[in-house]
């Protein structure tokens, strides 16, 4: 009896840790679908060019990469249910005040707060639920349903986002976040205290900085290439700044005894081959979604709430894929959901580059779900085969490092293919050479999750040994 009334404590408490961390990833989410659809009455309310539209979107998913290194190793050092809890109420108040931004300066600095929060809520999100399903199996089924989640705000946040920019205008779809927030910060608090850890890591504030200077800078070359030029004084300076960051930022990591970037990591072939699969899908996602929501309004002249209904063929599936891929992890390693994830998403791409806005919205619908459903199985497949390499004491970094991996890709998206959408004559011919450009790196992705993935078992001297076992089987 004293057994049973253990077992079904720990289930209760394990539920109660993904029901408050799905809602973290929930609102990271629907604001950046959402957001993607109202660009286009965001424009119209402030005005500004592509440059400021990319920067709308680029400003949250920036400071959200660029920090979330340090939000999972604060997460280590102060608990994950603390840091988890602040990240959620600055990502609430800043939502706020996105909705109430009087121009574009305010609602970008409001967009760069929302990023800190959502650095700090994600990769602790991860830590506590690795931390409540110690077993592999379990855990791989239980981030399966946190992706899910993701992924159902995903689906409804180009709709929803239709919805509420019609009925109330684009300020609505900020406002959507504070009682989702609410809700969060609630379930939270009823999540059992975790104790702070004994080997707490020491801010690494000199890469923090580099790191920051780093990826601003590229982000910032990329959009302001296209509008400047790329001979102009500024995007020459610009890219100086940033070759010498990103070399500042290996030579500091590789030196310091407690970096916030583990390059230690990398040497694990399956650590790395999943980081560059959540690197390249969300890059060629993120940038599918912002060159579409575009490409509704302005090549097709859909309405907001038409631009929603749109989106469907690719949202409602995503869903089902990271839900059913859980499944596939726990059965059959994540080798295989993982690949089919990558080349799904590239055939997908490849269709998609063939219609041109003469053609029927069937053509341009019909390769949708096969983007959709590759990303839907990529995400959880591969945060399940990276948080496998790690042991529990350095999960808040490893999940920081793979959450990073995403929003910079998602960054990089956005800029380079808003960057080709303005630099090219034609929206089609810049959508075009976006699609091609996502089709490549998926194939290059599939060929560098299978070199890591070999890598390791070489390393290893027998196929799947530990962790690897549940995770990555041929």
């Amino acid at each position: 009896m004293e057994s049973l009334l253990t077992t079904q404590g720990r289930r209760a408490s394990q539920r109660r840790v993904l029901a408050a961390t799905s809602i973290s990833y929930v609102v990271v989410i629907l604001d950046t679908s959402i957001v993607n659809v109202a660009l286009q009455s965001i424009g119209t309310t402030f005005g500004g060019g592509m440059a400021a539209l990319q920067w709308v979107v680029n400003a949250y998913t920036l400071a959200f990469a660029s920090l979330l290194l340090t939000g999972g190793m604060l997460g280590d050092r102060w608990g994950a249910r603390k840091s988890y809890l602040g990240g959620l109420a600055v990502f609430t108040v800043a939502s706020a005040l996105c909705g109430f931004a009087p121009d574009m300066t305010v609602l970008i600095a409001a967009r760069v707060l929302q990023g800190v929060g959502a650095a700090l809520l994600v990769p602790c999100s991860l830590t506590l639920l690795n931390g409540a399903y110690p077993d592999a199996g379990e855990r791989a089924r239980a981030i399966g349903v946190w992706a899910g989640c993701g992924g159902a705000a995903l689906a409804a946040g180009p709709l929803a986002g239709g919805v509420l920019i019609d009925v109330w205008g684009w300020r609505g779809i900020f406002a959507v976040n504070v009682p989702i927030g609410l809700l969060g910060i609630w379930l939270t608090l009823r999540v059992a205290r975790d104790e702070r850890r004994e080997t707490a890591r020491h801010l690494d504030l000199a890469g923090q900085i580099a790191a920051i200077v780093a990826l601003g800078a590229s982000i910032a070359v990329l959009i302001e290439g296209g509008a400047l030029g790329w001979g102009s004084p500024a995007v020459v300076a610009g890219i100086g700044v940033s070759v010498a960051a990103w070399a500042s930022f290996i030579c500091i990591e590789a030196r310091r005894e407690q970096p916030m970037l583990p390059l230690a990591f990398f040497r694990h072939g399956v650590f790395t081959g999943a980081a560059f699969a959540a690197m390249t899908t969300a890059l060629t996602s993120f940038g599918l979604v912002f060159v579409l929501a575009l490409y509704f309004q302005r090549a097709r002249g859909y309405s907001p709430l038409w631009t929603g209904l749109a989106f469907l063929p690719l949202t409602v599936v995503v869903t089902g894929g990271n839900v059913a891929v859980g499944r596939l992890v726990k059965a059959y390693g994540a080798r295989w959901p993982l690949t089919a994830g990558l080349a799904l998403q590239a055939a997908g791409f490849a269709a998609l580059a063939l219609p041109d806005t003469t053609a029927p919205y069937w053509l341009v619908a019909l390769p949708l779900p096969l983007v959709g459903l590759g990303g839907g199985f990529v995400t959880p497949a591969a945060t399940a085969a990276l948080m496998g390499t790690v042991d529990a004491r350095r999960a808040g970094i490893a999940a920081g490092v793979l959450n990073s991996a995403r929003q910079a890709g998602a960054a990089l998206g956005v800029a380079v293919f808003g960057t080709l959408l303005a630099v090219e004559p034609r929206f089609i011919d810049g959508m075009r050479e976006s699609l091609w450009v996502s089709c490549a790196l998926s194939v290059v992705a599939i060929a560098v999750w299978w070199g890591g993935c070999h890598a390791a078992q070489a390393a290893s001297g027998a196929v799947g040994r530990g962790e690897l076992t549940s995770n990555v089987k041929s």
